[in-house]
């Protein structure tokens, strides 16, 4: 599978709550960062873990999957609803060799968790 479809079928297990399934997409000794938070995830077992104990009521919608021909290198923009916590975006940078992920940099935010500064205002407009 080339390393698209890998991330894309990584999504499609997520949102499948296929925990084995997403498991098998990942090398034993992965790691995964998240910079928003300082946390690093080392290991399929506990990535898998984080994701199958986060609280239920969320749903993917996958924005896209970009990655060049021929290169391990894959990004991934996701937007995970939360029924009751409000809606995430994740952007993802993956690490895809042999098939699998080996290592990943996300960064997860809050959609309007953060308001703009007002300075910046007469140059932005509103999504």
């Amino acid at each position: 599978m080339e390393p698209t479809g890998v991330i894309d079928e990584l999504w499609k297990r997520m949102e499948a709550r296929d925990w084995a399934g997403v498991g098998e997409l990942l090398t034993e000794d992965a790691v995964v960062e998240w910079p928003v938070t300082g946390e690093r995830i080392v290991g399929r077992a506990n990535y898998v873990a984080v994701n199958s104990e986060y609280p239920e009521g969320w749903s993917i919608r996958v924005l896209r999957v970009v990655g060049a021909a021929g290169s391990d290198q894959v990004v991934s923009e996701v937007e995970v609803p939360h029924a009751e916590l409000g809606v995430f975006r994740a952007a993802s940078f993956w690490t895809v060799r042999d098939g699998r992920v080996t290592a990943a940099r996300e960064y997860w935010t809050d959609v309007g968790g953060e308001q703009p500064p007002a300075w910046r205002q007469p140059y932005t407009e509103v999504l």
